[in-house]
């Protein structure tokens, strides 16, 4: 089952060596020179502003200029971006002091004043939450914005990934309650991208799991080499028989 896969780079100009790529507003901001690259998905460096400040200082005012910029000086192909969203993993809530509603309620306010900016490409909303309940409440939150067939994000599963039986039981939640929105999957490591469950629950996914990988066996952390080795293997994964990504998944090694 293939699953479109949006490669996370550090090196924007890294991106010309992928046909899709997912790539942070953060590595991307003032940038002059054009990156060849089909499509990109702007990342809008959500987890880094929370996680370093506490809250964003990045206004969404100054998020949709950039975007706007970068997208009528052909810098990059944006296949969409990213609204700016608030994690709701414990140790995010503890950067904030807020609540997982207050931080889902804040994800919606912040999606509504990009979206409203009508910028010429989409915009993707984010589900927020921790327990699969929780996602379900940010889909009702979210109501009619969320329209029918929506490509759509799901955040706070990254730090999940060790149980990919965890990270399926929140994708099953929010395909009960809207079996028709096609759900993409923020920083899905290898151990979930191998797995049927979760595969199969999945329209897209990114990931920098290459790196984090490379930099823990001795290589090279930013090397687009190394990032398309994990590439090909999760769209070579597609290929297998479910039996072969079982067995994979259980290994904890490369399909």
């Amino acid at each position: 089952m293939s699953v479109k896969f949006f490669v996370g780079l550090h090196q924007p100009n890294h991106a010309e060596h992928f046909d899709q790529a997912c790539i942070s507003i953060r590595r991307l901001w003032n940038r002059k020179k054009p990156i060849d690259c089909g499509a990109v998905l702007v990342d809008s460096g959500a987890f880094t502003e929370i996680n370093l400040y506490g809250g964003f200082r990045t206004s969404v005012d100054d998020y949709a200029r950039e975007l706007l910029r970068l997208h009528e000086a052909s810098i990059i192909n944006i296949q969409a971006a990213v609204a700016q969203d608030y994690m709701c993993e414990p140790f995010m809530l503890s950067k904030t002091g807020l609540t997982i509603d207050d931080h889902q309620r804040l994800t919606v306010e912040r999606y509504d004043d990009l979206a409203s900016r009508n910028l010429p490409f989409p915009i993707l909303p984010v589900l927020q939450g921790f327990a699969p309940e929780d996602y379900v409440r940010h889909i009702q939150a979210y109501g009619d914005r969320l329209t029918p067939g929506m490509w759509v994000g799901v955040g706070s599963v990254c730090k999940r990934n060790g149980s990919p039986q965890q990270v399926a039981q929140v994708l099953r939640a929010i395909k009960r309650e809207r079996p028709d929105i096609l759900i993409h999957g923020f920083g899905i490591k290898q151990t979930s991208l191998l797995d049927h469950g979760v595969r199969e629950l999945l329209h897209s996914a990114d990931s920098m799991a290459w790196s984090f990988a490379a930099r823990r066996q001795g290589r090279d952390a930013n090397s687009w080499k190394e990032a398309k080795s994990f590439s090909d293997r999760v769209g070579e994964a597609g290929a297998l028989p479910i039996r072969h990504l079982e067995i994979f998944a259980a290994m904890g090694v490369p399909a």
